[in-house]
């Protein structure tokens, strides 16, 4: 079973579509997705179908920054709920980590992560929907919704100290820099948004406990029902152990709070093992780094948890039947594309 997203996330995808010269109900039928994810923003959709709309889109138009025009007019409210229960915690640390405990609410294919260290606070936010292909529209789209979910509690004067993604640059970034300041950076190891611990700590006016406590019982009630699964779990662990190269079992058992035999029997009930699961997200990066293009394959390896290159080598060959430097020489020489 594929995992599901909010039809919101395709919120304005018509005007977009159409200032761009593209019909956007023919596109929509590309992907399979009915027109009626337009008007009814609960509505649940494969996380894949959105991702693809996207890329189809930025491919269509030859505007490598569609995903980036969508977020521009993005508000608090189209988040649904789970805004509702953010706009009434009493800071913005707190707004960030309810937004994130809910984010499986929003979106399945969603991995988010707050780190803070030295005065420095990171959001990092991956977008992962199991099959290959660019996720490019779809993340700059993420980045975007959560830098002006943020401006809305810090002020329209608020900047981040950066704003990360892991592709490379589009042909024109001024759009990226009229949206998020000039601290933008690509080729970077993840995507996301770097602020100071400080601006967490500001306090949200708004904030009213008692609306607080019923935005929450109604986001528990929906998120019983979109639970994640002990493979998702072991996922959003993996994807921060990864590049240390501390990704076994008992590492992610810990993360976790139980013993390795735990995770591997809720694994074995949900039909799948461990080892299946770092494979699979494994497959699933090293395609998204290789047809990106830009990274070296030792920084691929090292991403990928890899204690040596000959190591991810002899894996790639394993699980893709081909040479993965003959693939990265197959992209370099296509040319690598502008979306």
């Amino acid at each position: 079973m594929s995992n599901l997203v909010r039809s919101a996330s395709l919120t304005n995808y018509p005007e977009v579509a159409r200032a761009v010269g593209l019909d956007p109900l023919v596109l929509l039928a590309g992907v399979g997705l009915s027109p009626a994810c337009l008007h009814d923003p609960e509505m649940r959709i494969p996380s894949y179908a959105v991702r693809d709309l996207l890329e189809a889109s930025a491919k269509a138009s030859g505007v490598d920054n569609f995903g980036l025009r969508m977020a521009e007019t993005r508000h608090l409210s189209n988040l649904g709920a789970v805004a509702l229960m953010a706009r009434e915690e009493p800071t913005v640390r707190r707004v960030v980590r309810a937004m994130m405990r809910y984010s499986h609410v929003l979106n399945e294919s969603l991995f988010v992560e707050l780190e803070e260290a030295n005065g420095i606070a990171v959001m990092r936010e991956e977008f992962l929907v199991g099959q290959g292909g660019s996720s490019r529209q779809a993340t700059e789209l993420l980045v975007g919704v959560t830098f002006r979910s943020l401006k809305f509690f810090l002020g329209p004067a608020w900047n981040p100290l950066q704003v990360c993604f892991s592709h490379a640059p589009p042909r024109d970034p001024s759009l990226h820099f009229q949206l998020f300041g000039y601290g933008v950076y690509f080729g970077q190891h993840f995507n996301g948004i770097a602020c100071t611990t400080s601006d967490l700590d500001a306090p949200n006016p708004m904030a009213d406990p008692v609306m607080a406590r019923y935005a929450r019982q109604v986001l528990e009630a929906s998120a019983a029902s979109t639970r994640m699964s002990a493979a998702d779990s072991v996922r959003n662990i993996l994807l921060v152990l990864l590049p240390s190269g501390q990704c076994s079992i008992e590492q992610v058992a810990q993360q976790l709070g139980v013993d390795r035999q735990t995770v591997h029997r809720r694994l074995v009930r949900e039909g799948t093992g461990f080892r299946e699961v770092v494979n699979t997200i494994r497959r699933e990066l090293a395609a998204h780094y290789l047809d990106d293009g830009t990274r070296p394959l030792a920084q691929v390896a090292e991403l990928l948890g890899f204690s040596a290159l000959s190591a991810f080598s002899r894996w790639y060959r394993q699980q893709f039947g081909e040479v993965a430097g003959l693939r990265r020489r197959m992209i370099v020489g296509a040319g690598r594309p502008d979306c």
